[in-house]
């Protein structure tokens, strides 16, 4: 006889159960996603002991006539695709025909259903048997899944869940994330008998970010901000925090393709990139993301629990979100907050902002040329001699007044003093602006000697001894393909052999730095996202040293007019709102804020 031979059915459930359903929370992933893909506009999930014991949930979607009852507990068996060109542009969120029968493998599960036109029924199975069903039953428009006693009859698999709480957290965020993908169904969440959160249906913009808030805390709606941008098909819009809203644990960063939350290396690293000017070491961005595109261009299909995609043109989906957010992050300035971006990203280069001036007031640029840079601070105030201050020092006897076409009040306002040498007190429309002095200005020679260096190119050095590298010969074809990309950026990388580079010249500001290192990640970089910016990383840290070095330092006493210069400066400087270590560098305190302080009209 063969040793080769055929598994049962309840086996290969069980299998196939073991790569669905790792944990309560896998399961209920499943439930609300096959909810959803229903039509569900209300949707009630009942837990209890942390998902173990029970997990039900109603909703009121199409339903399921019976005939279609008896045959979603098949493996295999689904409404969602039907031939291999509609695999290949899943429009859905469940469609492998996997999660019934293998939730039914492992548990007591039982699901009542019924049409809009149609009467009740329900079955039931209980580890992976035989069917019992369809019956009548009583029950309204929808479905009701219930499932008890997980695991119950796969003991060693059920030593391996956690605590109570701690899957019931995992169960929480199922919910969570779910819900900010799809604003207009209500979520209701009870725990032991006890509600824990209950989501009304968003219908707006103003109703969607209360529900994040819900999600989030309102600390994130209030420091957030909403961005939209397409191109070539591809549209990016949601809600990203100010980089000073930052965050330990990347536990607020949700993005969805399609309404389906993903994660990928691509886009994680394009995000990661977007930020990293303005984002201080070791913190992460908050943000929810939703990215629409064709869905014959991303594969959903190529992880059992569809938390993974593939696109098919990765490269040009990791350029587009990281130059979407790019523009969002690099357009907040200093005493603004930047509207929703809607014009496609590729004709939306950066542009310095202006603000209508008042007709006694006229503000030219400071000028900070590289060679200024490099100077004390005397020059800098060489440069702010010849401009014209009049009107700043008060421009309202009585205070500054709101906006009229007589005096217009620049967003952060007019200085008023300085403070221990260290901050900048100026006064705008809204009230008190504090400005830290050394952080403001250090953003804006930083982002300046960037703009000098784009205009003008990185200079390169010819190194006196060549550097040789001994690299795969995958690597060395990748160098070789990439040469135009190391030349721009002042390398120049030549091939020695079929398994060997030689590196020729570097640019001057990296003239003290690990070549080889560097040359190695970016080949890997290369060969994982199809791009890399470790090159203008490195440089840009030591253009940041030059900034910090060269920036007006704390107990400098500097005059109304250098004050009000260093103002004007912050509110045309991209990204002037953090310094080049991620702190922020400006506070707006309100008037409402001022007199809640001293009791005022109480």
């Amino acid at each position: 006889m063969g040793q080769i031979h055929q598994l049962d059915d309840r086996l290969i459930n069980q299998i196939a159960a073991g790569e669905v359903i790792e944990r309560p929370a896998s399961l209920l992933k499943e439930l609300l996603e096959n909810a959803l893909d229903a039509g569900a506009r209300n949707i009630h999930v009942d837990i209890q002991h942390g998902g173990v014991k029970r997990i039900s949930v109603r909703d009121d979607g199409c339903g399921m006539a019976a005939d279609d009852l008896k045959m979603c507990l098949q493996r295999h068996a689904t409404s969602k695709i039907n031939s291999l060109d509609d695999l290949f542009q899943v429009a859905s969120l469940g469609f492998r025909g996997e999660a019934l029968p293998s939730i039914a493998a492992v548990s007591r599960l039982e699901i009542r259903s019924r049409t809009a036109d149609g009467s009740a029924h329900k079955v039931v199975c209980e580890g992976g048997g035989a069917l019992q069903g369809p019956a009548p039953v009583a029950h309204g428009q929808g479905t009701t899944v219930i499932m008890e006693d997980l695991f119950y009859n796969i003991p060693a698999r059920r030593k391996f869940l956690r605590t109570e709480k701690t899957e019931f957290r995992y169960l929480n965020e199922v919910v969570q994330r779910l819900s900010l993908a799809n604003f207009s169904t209500a979520f209701e969440l009870v725990h032991n008998g006890r509600p824990v959160l209950q989501l009304a249906r968003a219908d707006n913009e103003a109703r969607q970010l209360e529900r994040i808030g819900r999600i989030f805390g309102r600390e994130f709606s209030a420091n957030s901000r909403r961005i939209e941008a397409s191109a070539h098909g591809l549209r990016l819009d949601g809600w990203i925090a100010e980089p000073t809203f930052s965050r330990a644990q990347r536990d607020m960063q949700f993005f969805y393709v399609n309404g389906r939350a993903i994660r990928d290396k691509s886009v994680a690293h394009a995000v990661k990139r977007a930020f990293g000017d303005v984002m201080m070491h070791g913190r992460h961005p908050a943000f929810v993301l939703y990215l629409e595109m064709d869905p014959a261009a991303v594969d959903v299909n190529v992880h059992p629990a569809k938390s993974e995609v593939r696109f098919r043109e990765s490269g040009a989906v990791h350029d587009f979100i990281y130059r979407s957010l790019h523009h969002a992050v690099a357009d907040a300035r200093a005493g603004h907050r930047a509207e929703a971006q809607t014009a496609p990203v590729e004709n939306v280069p950066p542009k310095p902002f202006s603000y209508a001036p008042a007709r006694d007031f006229v503000q030219r640029p400071l000028s900070l040329p590289m060679r200024e840079q490099r100077a004390s601070w005397r020059t800098f105030r060489e440069s702010t001699r010849n401009m014209d201050f009049s009107g700043q020092t008060d421009p309202a006897p009585g205070g500054i007044e709101q906006n009229t076409e007589e005096n217009v009040v620049p967003p952060l306002g007019f200085a008023k003093a300085q403070l221990k040498g260290v901050y900048i007190l100026a006064e705008n429309a809204q009230g008190l602006i504090i400005v830290d002095t050394h952080a403001a200005h250090e953003r804006v020679v930083y982002e300046k000697m960037k703009t000098d260096l784009e205009a003008n190119g990185v200079a390169s050095q010819p190194l006196l001894v060549p550097v040789q590298l001994a690299v795969s010969e995958s690597e060395a074809e990748l160098a070789e393909t990439n040469v135009d990309l190391f030349n721009r950026l002042g390398f120049q990388v030549e091939r020695g052999g079929p398994e060997s580079l030689v590196v020729r010249a570097a640019p001057e500001l990296l003239k003290n730095a690990d070549l080889p290192s560097l040359v190695r990640d970016v080949l890997s970089d290369l060969k994982q996202h199809g791009q890399s910016s470790r090159i203008e990383a490195s440089i840009n840290e030591i253009l940041g040293t030059v900034a910090c070095h060269y920036s007006v330092r704390a107990n400098r006493q500097l005059s109304i007019e250098e004050m009000n210069a260093v103002l004007r400066q912050m509110e045309e400087t991209e990204r002037s709102g953090q310094c080049n270590h991620g702190r922020p560098t400006w506070r707006q305190i309100g008037l409402d804020e001022l007199d809640s302080w001293f009791k005022r009209g109480q």
